[in-house]
């Protein structure tokens, strides 16, 4: 485990919280990332020849990790755990009573299954908040259908509202599901940790996948509601302001967002330098360009490829107009931009020397919550977790091994 030390000054709000973490993929252990990130001690539990499936998805890091693991999984500890024994579920129950929080993405009936449901590890720590993933709410027909972001995307309407109009549905190019749903459950898990503050009572949280896939629609959906049919789908641009997406420059992509009518007649006067398109009553307000969108574009389109980009940017940028390069995913990672805010570190990794680690995006009086711990090499925290927390001898630690229910860090390499 590699730990970085915390700036001077600097607190955390979870301190002293203890999450067991025993989901796997994306959604759930983005949860407990989040909570980590605040501070918290995440155990995460993991099959022992396996780890977390995506443990074998991305490009390869060193012998246990991958680039898809490493972005769900900083500030964590791994132990390993085969939740199909007797002694692995033993072990979660000796366990709990550490534990303020227990998260899992099991099958509906799997954590019951394994005698690991609420009702179970609530008769051990009656204080314990428990969230729960799943693809579709437990009390429906659909309860156990597995649940995969791709098939969420397509069943909730998100593929029909993305991409440019006339062509197939298109998913989003990032699990956006999966990555909702992981900040709603943080979102969830903080507010039970209040209330338990307060009143000492733990709580019982479910989400479901589809739920948080509908509400990412947003007003889109209000729209279709008061449509009575599907909206119309923009693409780069937006349902409701205009001149708003991707415009070509003479030499190559920028982003405008004219949010207003001031800008739009400091756009048309200061940097197209076309009054002419303010002053017609067609364009003259945001609710008028929407309305006449398929008039107004094509003329902005053409101005706006006869100058060159820079000169755009320094136009709309001297008054005050939202803008901006499209630049590539590595471009960004390595923009002075992204160094400046110190969102991209390098860490180090106990076999490849050195690996890359989103920084928490969050600040707290002023300054961001660093990364203390590099994603966790599989069951790298077995053995000082089982030792600080339940005090294991070596020679049991050696006797769970041998029956296959544990690793043991020696065999990680």
């Amino acid at each position: 485990m590699t730990q970085t030390t915390l700036p001077e000054g600097m607190d955390f709000p979870l301190e002293g919280v203890r999450v067991l973490d025993l989901s796997r993929v994306f959604a759930g252990p983005l949860c407990g990332q989040v909570l980590a990130d605040f501070g918290a001690e995440v155990i995460k539990v993991e099959h022992p020849l396996r780890g977390d499936d995506t443990r074998d998805w991305g490009m390869r890091i060193g012998k246990t990790e991958t680039t898809y693991y490493n972005s769900m999984n900083r500030n964590k500890r791994s132990i390993t755990l085969d939740l199909q024994s007797a002694e692995g579920v033993q072990i979660i129950y000796e366990l709990l009573p550490q534990f303020d929080v227990v998260i899992h993405n099991f099958k509906h009936g799997g954590a019951d299954k394994l005698g690991l449901g609420y009702e179970k590890l609530k008769s051990i720590k009656p204080d314990l908040i428990y969230c729960s993933i799943a693809g579709y709410n437990s009390d429906t027909p659909e309860a156990h259908r597995p649940g995969y972001d791709l098939v969420i995307q397509a069943e909730a309407g998100l593929m029909a509202i993305n991409g440019e109009e006339g062509t197939p549905p298109l998913k989003f190019g990032v699990a956006v599901v999966d990555l909702m749903t992981g900040m709603y459950a943080a979102q969830a898990v903080l507010a039970a940790l209040y209330r338990k503050s307060r009143t000492g009572r733990g709580r019982q949280i479910e989400l479901a996948l589809y739920d948080c896939g509908l509400t990412i629609n947003g007003y889109y959906a209000l729209d279709a509601m008061l449509l009575g049919h599907d909206t119309q789908r923009y693409g780069n641009a937006h349902p409701s302001i205009v001149p708003y997406g991707l415009f070509d420059a003479a030499d190559g992509p920028l982003i405008i967002g004219v949010g207003n009518n001031r800008q739009y007649e400091a756009f048309c006067r200061h940097v197209i330098e076309r009054p002419d398109l303010f002053e017609d009553p067609r364009y003259a307000t945001n609710v008028e360009r929407a309305r006449n969108r398929h008039e107004i574009l094509p003329l902005l389109k053409q101005v706006i490829a006869s100058h060159p980009r820079q000169q755009l940017l320094e136009r709309m940028r001297a008054v005050g107009i939202p803008c901006g390069e499209v630049a590539g995913l590595h471009e960004a990672l390595t923009s002075e931009r992204t160094r400046q805010a110190g969102m991209f570190h390098q860490m180090p990794h106990p076999v490849v020397g050195q690996t890359w680690v989103f920084a928490p995006p969050y600040r707290l009086d002023g300054q961001r919550l660093p990364i203390r711990n590099a994603p966790p090499t599989l069951g790298d925290s077995t053995r000082a977790v089982l030792q600080e927390l339940l005090s294991m001898s070596d020679e049991q630690l050696q006797s769970l091994k041998d029956k296959g229910v544990l690793t043991l860090p020696e065999q990680q390499g």
